[in-house]
């Protein structure tokens, strides 16, 4: 058990790493977007690889960070059985829906994205756009990115869940606990 708990905060903890250091992209994207506008109007002027800039730093923050949301309880989710129920009770719900639907969806993403990302990796595809960006390709390579975090990220939640369900829950770091996440 001691073992699973550490492969589980080596997870939440490689989650929180990719959230913060990549949630300073938003700053990115707001700078780049107000500097593409005082550019267009004040100077006349485009350049067309900002104008594919800041919607790609947004692409690649949202799918970098979704591992990190799921560590922190940040997605959607219908709480009409969940939120009452018992931490046991939400152990299971977890471990069913991360077996179910969590890992299976992260495989079908992995699977029928890695040819098309395959392909944009081995042309090093740049923007469709004349005169836009290169690099489109490490913006497709965070699909994959993507796919590895949730599904690690929920490996680190069925483990959470066994500790739980086993009575283990003093090898749960407090700040990942239903209690934290959902108070």
């Amino acid at each position: 058990m001691q073992g699973l708990s550490a492969v589980m905060r080596t997870i939440n903890g490689l989650n929180r790493l990719m959230g913060t250091v990549f949630s300073w992209l938003a700053l990115a994207i707001v700078i780049v977007c107000f500097w593409v506008v005082i550019e267009r109007y004040f100077f006349s002027n485009t350049r067309l690889w900002m104008q594919d800039l800041y919607p790609w730093l947004n692409g690649v923050m949202f799918t970098a960070v979704a591992g990190y949301a799921l560590l922190h309880n940040d997605h959607v989710r219908v709480d009409i059985f969940y939120r009452p129920g018992s931490n046991v009770t939400k152990a299971w719900m977890d471990l069913i829906g991360v077996l179910i639907f969590l890992l299976p969806f992260a495989y079908v993403v992995w699977v029928y994205s890695f040819n098309f990302v395959s392909r944009s990796w081995g042309l090093f595809e740049g923007s469709a756009n004349p005169g836009g960006a290169p690099g489109l390709f490490v913006v497709k390579g965070f699909i994959m990115v993507f796919a590895v975090t949730i599904a690690l990220q929920g490996i680190s939640m069925l483990i959470r869940s066994i500790l739980i369900i086993r009575g283990r829950n003093d090898l749960v770091p407090h700040d990942y606990r239903y209690e934290t996440l959902m108070g």
